[in-house]
């Protein structure tokens, strides 16, 4: 039976020259077996990027960070930081780097904005060096259940 994650719509492009051998590079280097791959993938994040500009959008992705570790301060700081989103914070996990650094890792889901906003909060915390959100239109399944099956909290 198909379901429309294996249904394919088959679309023609034309591109320029140049554009063209530079995708066919992209697909070598990354290894991949078509462009089809490679273009679906990028149409994937447009498609993500552009829902991510309405207000409204519900997303899903992560939220990576590069940090000093030399003292517990700014380990708590950013423990605290997150505690202010705990509906958007599904998980976390730090691994310490080389030269006093950490990397931390969160998966998050939630309004746009609201993700946007914990950047901006984590990016103050003094000690930060660098942090990237990417996301996702493609959801978490909900993660609790009450009562009858199919009834989220």
């Amino acid at each position: 039976m198909d379901t429309p994650s294996s249904t394919l719509a088959r679309l023609s492009i034309s591109l320029p020259a140049e554009l063209m051998a530079q995708l066919d590079a992209m697909v070598a280097e990354r290894g991949l077996p078509s462009r089809s791959q490679m273009i679906a993938e990028l149409i994937r994040h447009e498609l993500a990027e552009h829902s991510a500009e309405r207000p409204d959008a519900v997303l899903a992705g992560t939220i990576t960070l590069i940090y000093r570790a030399e003292s517990g301060r700014v380990r708590h700081a950013l423990a605290q930081t997150q505690l202010s989103f705990v509906k958007e914070v599904i998980s976390a996990q730090n691994v310490f780097l080389e030269d006093d650094q950490a990397m931390e890792v969160l998966l998050v889901q939630g309004p746009f904005e609201r993700l946007q906003q914990l950047c901006d909060d984590l990016r103050k915390v003094r000690g930060v060096q660098q942090i990237k959100l990417v996301t996702t239109t493609a959801l978490l399944p909900p993660l609790h259940f009450h009562g009858e099956e199919g009834e989220v909290v």
